[in-house]
């Protein structure tokens, strides 16, 4: 018996194919495997630190201001140390950089444990331990994200970045809904005692992933090196357009360092894991149904269509009174991020070369991450001059016109197809080439092996 006699049958399984995580990379790559699952572990356990520290803040200070100044903390030293990082990257074994700054990430998480655990906490060290924890994440995410295209084939990155995406929406629901009632029965000294074991076991599943050394012929890390990378990106106009539309969306419409003060001014302050927690909903919507992902390949208007549904969300969600709209609003603006994220996350490693990608993962960065941080600062200051609810709604409203503005002086970025891309095409052929070489390497050693055998047996 087969599909075509239960016609609804077969359309469902057929449905159901065409929108499952491609789970392709899982099978063909262990490091790949390895990487994954150490994501998981430190991705829950970051959550709740992302949680409980702005909320520790809140309780010192009960200040708009003093929130949403841990994004100006972060700014400067991600900014250097991400594009540092990215010169690492390329001149190192990645995966030593990534198991070193998981090191210290752990050991800074222990350092906020200790001063939650004081009598009286004090509120400097919290500023800057937070810009500590952008240096390391610096050093340590161009390499991350650098790493996969070394161990995941050409044909199976976005399938790889989808299920990435998968542990990082999970843990991003799972996470601050464990927070916020964490916080709430046990304290933040909880929240950072639990980050601090999964980062412990995060290190001991990265320490099994073999070495990834660089490049032939790597640059050295030197300004000169780091400014070879961003003459790359400056002269990829495709790339430019990525970067910057996810700047300005997180820059205008990212109102999450006001979220206690929000849950408060809507009577709802058991709400606020609820409100960290939903825009991870709608992300983790869209990873579960990614299959239709691997299908695209016009990802520069899928960013763009992308972009402009998470202002509209963000928009919505700050007119809105009701709590329960504010969530649903937050969850579609977590979907449509989740697109947009792929869509990035395919156009970088389809088009970028090895031997600049480490430095282009420090540029990609800073689109990525300085934004957000930014983002804190004008969510916290445009709130207390013009309040909450309004502060939210008129980033909204300005993302969607930076992006319509970003997106008409951009035509490359809408124009952007992996199918005809030259870009793309010198990247495949690279990947196959190398897949080649390995594929005759472990030929060669299996003849090897069986050469060895046969000379043993005549021995006996």
């Amino acid at each position: 018996m087969n599909d075509s006699d239960h016609p609804p049958t077969g359309r469902v399984r057929s449905l159901l194919r065409s929108v499952a995580p491609d789970l392709a990379p899982w099978r063909s790559s262990r490091d790949f495997r390895l990487l994954w699952f150490s994501g998981c572990v430190t991705s829950l356990g970051s959550f709740l630190t992302y949680v409980a520290l702005p909320v520790q803040i809140k309780e010192l200070t009960d200040s708009y201001f003093a929130v949403g100044l841990i994004g100006a903390f972060e700014l400067v030293p991600l900014i250097v140390f991400g594009l540092w990082g990215g010169a690492l990257a390329d001149a190192l074994d990645r995966r030593r950089l990534v198991l070193f700054a998981e090191a210290g990430l752990g050991l800074l998480s222990a350092l906020l444990l200790l001063n939650a655990l004081l009598p009286t906490p004090v509120l400097w060290p919290i500023y800057l331990v937070a810009a500590l924890v952008a240096a390391a994440d610096g050093l340590q995410r161009p390499a991350l994200d650098s790493l996969t295209p070394r161990i995941v084939p050409h044909d199976q990155l976005t399938a790889a970045f989808a299920l990435n995406s998968l542990y990082r929406n999970v843990g991003s629901v799972a996470g601050p809904a464990l927070a916020g009632v964490i916080v709430a029965f046990a304290g933040v000294q909880t929240a950072y005692a639990l980050d601090v074991l999964t980062f412990g076991a995060s290190l001991l599943l990265l320490a099994r992933i073999r070495a990834v050394p660089p490049p032939t012929g790597a640059e050295k890390p030197s300004v000169r090196a780091v400014l070879t990378g961003v003459k790359y990106a400056w002269s990829r106009k495709d790339l430019l357009g990525t970067y910057a539309i996810d700047l300005v969306a997180m820059l205008f419409a990212f109102p999450v360092a006001i979220f206690p003060f929000l849950a408060s001014e809507l009577a709802a302050d058991w709400a606020l894991g609820l409100m960290y927690g939903a825009t991870a909903v709608g992300a983790l919507a869209v990873s579960v149904t990614s299959g239709w992902t691997s299908r695209i390949h016009r990802h520069g208007r899928m960013l763009v269509l992308a972009a402009l549904g998470w202002g509209a969300a963000i928009t919505l969600a700050g007119f809105s009174g009701s709590i329960w709209l504010v969530l649903l609003c937050l969850a579609l603006a977590g979907g449509a991020d989740q697109i947009s994220g792929i869509a990035r996350s395919t156009m970088w490693n389809q088009s970028i070369p090895d031997e600049v990608r480490g430095r282009m993962a420090g540029v990609e960065l800073l689109s990525y991450s300085v934004g957000p941080q930014l983002g804190q600062v004008r969510a916290g200051g445009m709130a207390g001059l013009v309040g909450v609810r309004a502060s939210v709604w008129a980033g909204g409203v300005a993302c969607v016109v930076g992006v319509v503005a970003l997106a008409t002086a951009l035509p490359s970025l809408l124009g952007y197809d992996d199918r005809t891309d030259p870009n793309a095409a010198a990247v495949r052929a690279e990947h196959e080439k190398a897949a080649a070489l390995r594929e005759e390497a472990e030929r060669a050693e299996v003849l090897r092996e069986a050469a060895d055998r046969e000379r043993e047996d005549a021995g006996r």
